[in-house]
């Protein structure tokens, strides 16, 4: 008996990742041109062709910036995300339209053309500004991620210095804000204490737009069980990543082996709290009259630079590090890795709030068998094998996502999107 297609399974579904990090890959890697996608581009892990044959329907594109640059250049380098974006569906309207809402998104679908959704990874990118939230909210974007790698002043991330701080009075104010004008509140990237204190405050359903279960593998950006049961009781859904780091203990623990190795040999800073060196992979954006080749020309030596970090090390260390290596080949997650996350996301929150999230694009590695955005039909052809049905299967894809974009739209008191509906 030959399988059912995924197009079969998902009968009319549209595919919705959460988060997808191209916009930041332009800018490292083009100098935010958009030319070429049309083509395989063998340094992106999207491209037009391979989000056709992965049959995804809608995207979240990351506007991510760091979140160690200062917060009034994150809000510029956040809207020339933005932009970005916005000039992908401009190339190629046959290929993409942009999406502010549950009806935009599957109206898109239905025409043939991928949805395109915009979410803010870090709350660094509002600069503490109700004002800059809401002119992102006008400009499209429907969530924000509170924090990223770093605390902000008014929320604790799962990898910051204040994990047990929470939200301040500002930061609940911000979860208010969102709710009242219908932007979605994700909690990936926080820490738990963030977490359980935006659910306690939310009036709308919440999200993790790309985070795993920490009861299977124990990383910081993970969803610990009890957050998981809240989730499900907010009406919530957690988007399941693929990065490796997130969903393989054996990659966590390699990871942990290679940074002791790494500080043994004196290769890193010593103290987590120790001033952090002058941030060197940042591209710069083209300057006015600039094109994105010429802005790439000025962004290589500072990559090359970023990349090649230890060079300054002595030779005798980095001998170390290449023969400890050798001896540690670094594991490799899988496919079913990434199912064993769904599956213990389903039992403890249920098939309602589930959702996939695959950091395409920003991660250096993947599982096997996803490793571009060509292969979710290997994803769901697992699920299938493990007995999820066509109904589990379409919730998973786009249903429950629809229907916590629906809820929060419907608690919105003064939704700020543009509307794109004729």
């Amino acid at each position: 008996m030959i399988p059912p297609s995924l197009s079969d399974l998902l009968a009319g579904t549209p595919l919705i990742d959460g988060h997808n990090d191209l916009p930041a890959a332009l800018r490292k890697r083009a100098g935010y041109s958009v030319e070429g996608l049309d083509g395989h581009r063998e340094e992106l892990h999207t491209d037009i062709a391979r989000l056709r044959q992965g049959q995804v329907g809608a995207q979240f594109w990351s506007v991510w910036v760091p979140s160690d640059i200062p917060e009034d250049a994150a809000v510029v380098a956040t809207l020339e995300q933005v932009d970005a974006v916005h000039r992908l569906v401009s190339r190629y309207p046959h290929v993409f339209a942009l999406a502010s809402s549950a009806d935009e998104v599957e109206r898109t679908y239905a025409s043939g053309r991928i949805a395109s959704l915009m979410g803010i990874e870090g709350g660094q990118s509002i600069a503490g500004s109700l004002g800059a939230l809401r002119m992102f909210a006008r400009l499209g974007v429907r969530y924000l991620t509170l924090t990223h790698n770093d605390d902000t002043s008014w929320a604790a991330s799962a990898t910051g210095l204040r994990q047990t701080t929470g939200l301040d009075d500002a930061g609940r104010a911000i979860v208010t804000e969102m709710n009242r004008i219908g932007m979605i509140v994700d909690l990936s990237h926080t820490a738990e204490s963030t977490q359980l204190d935006a659910l306690a405050v939310a009036s709308a359903p919440v999200i993790f737009s790309h985070s795993s279960v920490r009861s299977l593998a124990d990383h910081p950006r993970n969803v610990s069980d009890e957050v998981l049961g809240l989730l499900a009781q907010n009406g919530g859904a957690v988007h399941i990543t693929f990065v490796p780091e997130f969903v393989s203990q054996s990659c966590i623990d390699w990871g942990t082996d290679l940074a002791e190795k790494r500080m043994e040999l004196g290769l890193d800073l010593p103290h987590a709290d120790a001033p952090r060196p002058p941030r060197l992979d940042y591209p710069v954006a083209p300057r006015p009259g600039e094109s994105g080749a010429q802005a790439q020309q000025r962004n290589d030596p500072l990559l090359a630079q970023a990349g090649n970090a230890d060079a300054g090390a002595s030779a005798t260390a980095r001998n170390a590090l290449s023969r400890w290596r050798e001896r540690h080949p670094q594991p490799r997650a899988t496919v079913r890795d990434v199912a064993d996350h769904l599956a213990r996301a389903r039992e403890i929150a249920g098939i309602d709030h589930l959702g996939i999230g695959g950091d395409f694009d920003g991660t250096d590695s993947l599982p096997i068998g996803l490793e571009d955005v060509s292969t979710y039909p290997a994803l769901f052809a697992e699920l299938a094998s493990r007995k999820w049905t066509p109904v589990d299967l379409r919730k998973l894809a786009g249903q429950n996502v629809l229907r916590v974009m629906r809820d929060v739209e419907a608690a919105a008191d003064e939704p700020m999107w543009p509307s794109r509906l004729g």
